[in-house]
C-alpha cells in the first residue's frame, strides 16, 4: 500500500513538473511575443507622429495657398 501511494505521488510530482516546464515554455514564448509586440507599437507610433507632421505641414501648405487665393480675389 505504501509503494502504491509513493507510485501515485511520484506520477503527480511527474505531472506537476510537466505542467511546469509546459507553462514555462508558454510564458517565454508570451514574453518574446510581448516583445515583438512592442517593438511594432513603437514603429507605429514613430510613423503616426511622422504622419502627423506631414500632414500640418500640408495644412499650413493649404493655409498660405488660400490666403494667396483670397488675396488674388480681393484685389
Amino acid at each position: 500500500m505504501e509503494s502504491n501511494v509513493l507510485e501515485r505521488l511520484s506520477q503527480k510530482l511527474e505531472e506537476l513538473i510537466e505542467n511546469y516546464k509546459r507553462v514555462r515554455s508558454e510564458n517565454e514564448e508570451l514574453r518574446k511575443e510581448l516583445v515583438t509586440c512592442k517593438a511594432q507599437n513603437e514603429a507605429k507610433e514613430a510613423q503616426i507622429r511622422k504622419l502627423q507632421e506631414e500632414l500640418t505641414l500640408k495644412e499650413m501648405e493649404i493655409e498660405e495657398i488660400v490666403q494667396k487665393v483670397e488675396s488674388i480675389l480681393g484685389e
